[in-house]
């Protein structure tokens, strides 16, 4: 069944949440048929990170100063790594031209795509996050800002992505001229981010940070899925 008859079938004709929700249950059927690819992204993530106590000085202080900057570094460029099968696949079928034709709007579609991204790859690193963090022998408190931190900056990473995503559908190199779009959009997500914990251990308070990072995510919810719709069929055209 195409996409385009797919949604025709809803419930809820045209509805917003109609098409977020069957964008969200697509893409996760289709994600968790291919196993081996989200596998490949959560062992990147734990080598990346597993591999800087082993390079590095084992004393505490130095481990405990490193660690919130390597796990989100390591977060990003799993994200990053990720971005390609965002809309890839769909673009290669010829699917994504049915679903920017269908009567539904189109940013709710891009958007559900984007959450089922979020949900098999940032929410798999938040919650690794605390267990890997216990190899830089931080503590309680840390962990718990470096958590909550990932979890409100995951999202950002994955909505700004899905705008760089769109913008090289079908370039020559889209990977590094993808990497080369987005890397600095990401930079404010992980100063802010890695810089929550590091208020914490010098006896600050992190909410600055995270206050910044909840605006961020604000603003990335708002403007990414107009801008990835508009990238999307600029693709297209």
């Amino acid at each position: 069944m195409s996409a385009a008859v797919a949604l025709a079938d809803d419930a809820q004709p045209y509805g917003v949440f109609a098409a977020l929700r069957w964008a969200v249950a697509r893409d996760l059927r289709l994600a968790l048929r291919s196993r081996s690819e989200l596998g490949v992204q959560l062992l990147f993530y734990v080598i990346v990170v597993s591999l800087f106590p082993l390079a590095s000085s084992p004393e505490r202080t130095l481990l405990a100063a490193l660690g919130p900057g390597v796990l989100w570094v390591a977060a990003l460029l799993a994200s990053l790594l990720s971005l390609p099968r965002l809309f890839a696949s769909d673009f290669a079928d010829g699917t994504l031209e049915q679903i920017v034709l269908s009567p539904y709007p189109l940013a709710a579609l891009l958007s559900g795509k984007v959450v089922a991204h979020w949900l098999t790859t940032g929410l798999p690193i938040v919650m690794l996050a605390p267990l890997l963090g216990l190899q830089y022998g931080l503590d309680g408190e840390v962990l718990a800002i470096v958590t909550i931190s990932l979890l409100i900056g995951t999202p950002i990473l994955s909505l700004l992505g899905a705008i760089g995503a769109a913008l090289t559908l079908g370039a020559r190199g889209g990977g590094s001229l993808l990497a080369l779009l987005i890397l600095p959009l990401y930079v404010p997500v992980l100063i802010f981010g890695a810089g929550s914990a590091d208020a914490i251990r010098a006896g600050l308070s992190a909410s600055p940070n995270l206050s910044l990072l909840a605006a961020g995510l604000l603003l990335a919810l708002v403007g990414a899925p107009l801008a990835t719709a508009a990238a999307v069929r600029i693709a297209l055209d």
